[in-house]
C-alpha cells in the first residue's frame, strides 16, 4: 500500500500588542472560522519568508506596518489538527505599536479590533495557544514584549 504524502502548508501569525497590554485582533471573513476572532495572518507567498509573510498579512488584514526588525518570534505552531482544512505549520512572531494606533480592516478581515489581554473572546484555530505562549515568554522575560 503506497501512503499519499502529506500536503504542508506554510503561513505565519502575528500577535500585535500596545504597552497597554491590549491585543489588535481580526474578525474573520471566511470559512474556516468566519465570523470568528483570531490573530492577524495567512499564507506565506512563494519566496517570502515567515516574517515578510506575518508583516505584509499584518498590512494586508488591518492596514497596520511594521518593519521585520520589529517583528520577535514567538514560536512554531505544528500540531497535525490546528487546522480543519489540513496541516498547516505556523510561525508566531510579536510587534509592540503605540498605543492608539490606527487600524482598519482589510483582505480577509470584516473587522479589526483592539481587545484587552485579559478579556479575550474565544479565538479561531489555536491562536489562544499562540496568546498563552506569547504570555508566558514576556512573564519570563519580566517585561511586556518578547525580546
Amino acid at each position: 500500500m503506497t501512503e499519499t504524502p502529506e500536503t504542508i502548508h506554510y503561513t505565519a501569525d502575528i500577535v500585535v500588542t500596545t504597552p497597554d497590554r491590549q491585543v489588535l485582533l481580526i474578525e474573520r471573513e471566511w470559512d474556516p472560522y468566519e465570523g470568528h476572532w483570531a490573530l492577524p495572518g495567512g499564507h506565506v507567498d512563494p519566496g517570502e519568508t515567515s516574517r515578510r509573510g506575518a508583516r505584509r498579512e499584518l498590512e494586508e488584514e488591518t492596514g497596520v506596518v511594521a518593519e521585520d526588525d520589529a517583528l520577535r518570534e514567538i514560536g512554531v505552531f505544528d500540531r497535525p489538527d490546528r487546522d480543519p482544512r489540513g496541516r498547516y505549520v505556523t510561525v508566531a512572531y510579536h510587534a509592540t505599536v503605540p498605543t492608539g494606533t490606527p487600524i482598519v480592516a482589510g483582505d480577509d478581515a470584516r473587522v479589526a479590533l483592539w481587545w484587552p489581554m485579559d478579556d479575550l473572546p474565544r479565538l479561531a484555530f489555536d491562536h489562544a495557544d499562540i496568546l498563552r505562549r506569547f504570555d508566558e515568554l514576556v512573564r519570563a522575560r519580566g517585561g511586556t514584549q518578547v525580546v
